[in-house]
């Protein structure tokens, strides 16, 4: 009865074969690459050809806007104090 004696380069051939066994195809995933993600920005589209649309949208006035758009620049720069109190499972002050 012999006894298999693995040389360094056998051992390497082997190690090799192993490690690049996990290189093989696998179809089953590759048929359905990136589905998720076109599905994903399919789901964001409200109205595909709303692009098209030259009516400009109605609501707010330029001067609201320019107000809103102000207090949001605002917003970073002056901190509130609702950020300290803890939302859930705080004790509430009587």
């Amino acid at each position: 009865m012999s006894i298999l004696r693995f040389s360094p380069a056998r051992a390497g051939l082997l190690g090799a074969c192993l490690v690049l066994g996990g290189c093989t195809s696998t179809p089953r995933f590759n048929d359905h690459f990136g589905d998720a993600v076109r599905a994903n920005l399919s789901a964001q589209v409200f109205e595909p050809a709303g692009a098209a649309n030259t009516n400009p949208t109605l609501g707010i006035d330029g001067t609201a806007a320019r107000a809103t758009q102000e207090r949001y620049q605002r917003s970073f720069k002056e901190l509130d104090g609702s950020g300290d109190q803890p939302m859930v499972g705080g004790r509430s002050q009587q």
